[in-house]
């Protein structure tokens, strides 16, 4: 089995190894202001390779420059100025709440998750083998929340999530500390609670 899979965007998930993800609802981010975060990445990659040359300094540079992109992602998600905001209700968080800790049925191993009002973060470790699919574990996911969740909306024919993901392998334990606590502290960095507590959809193991 691939340790990799692609949609729009590269997804790196070896076996064995911890990884941050990001899921959100369809439609919680506006086209053409995705577009125009997506144009901003890509001009900053690009001039930061065409500035470096040392294969090392170019690796940091695009790292840096994806995670700065992530974290303006992830404010807007925040915001939720546009699109829908489903997981506010308690019914829908619960039953995501339930379908991530399921997930641990597949070997994987629940370090931390936060479900905010348009998009999920969870923190997984993937199981030690190589026949273990990534990509259908949060086909899994995004499915059964996605079935039950329109069930309890009274939607039919119309997608719940968006079909791409963002994931980022964590490369060691002090960068998994960091992302835990950014998980955790992302109710807090939206201004809805002031310790991470007190959100009732939050998880650390």
């Amino acid at each position: 089995m691939k340790s990799s899979y692609q949609r729009n965007l590269p997804h790196i998930l070896p076996p064995g190894g911890t990884i941050f993800i990001t899921f959100r609802l369809a439609g919680s981010i506006a086209a053409t202001v995705l577009q125009q975060l997506a144009d901003e990445r890509e001009r900053a990659i690009a001039e930061a390779l065409q500035q470096l040359s040392v294969p090392q300094a170019r690796s940091k540079a695009v790292y840096d420059i994806r995670k700065a992109h992530f974290a303006k992602y992830d404010t807007v998600l925040d915001q939720a100025a546009t699109g829908p905001t489903w997981l506010r209700d308690d019914r829908i968080a619960r039953l995501v709440t339930q379908e991530i800790m399921r997930l641990e049925e597949l070997d994987v191993i629940v370090l931390a998750y936060c479900i905010m009002s348009n998009h999920v973060h969870i923190v997984l470790q993937l199981p030690d083998s190589p026949e273990f699919s990534p990509a259908k574990m949060m086909q899994r996911l995004k499915g059964r929340t996605a079935l039950e969740a329109n069930k309890l909306l009274h939607r039919q024919g119309e997608p719940f999530w968006r079909h791409e993901s963002y994931d980022h392998l964590v490369r060691d334990g002090k960068e998994g500390e960091r992302v835990i606590a950014y998980v955790l502290n992302n109710p807090v960095k939206a201004g809805l609670v002031e310790d991470w507590t007190q959100w009732p959809h939050s998880f650390v193991r």
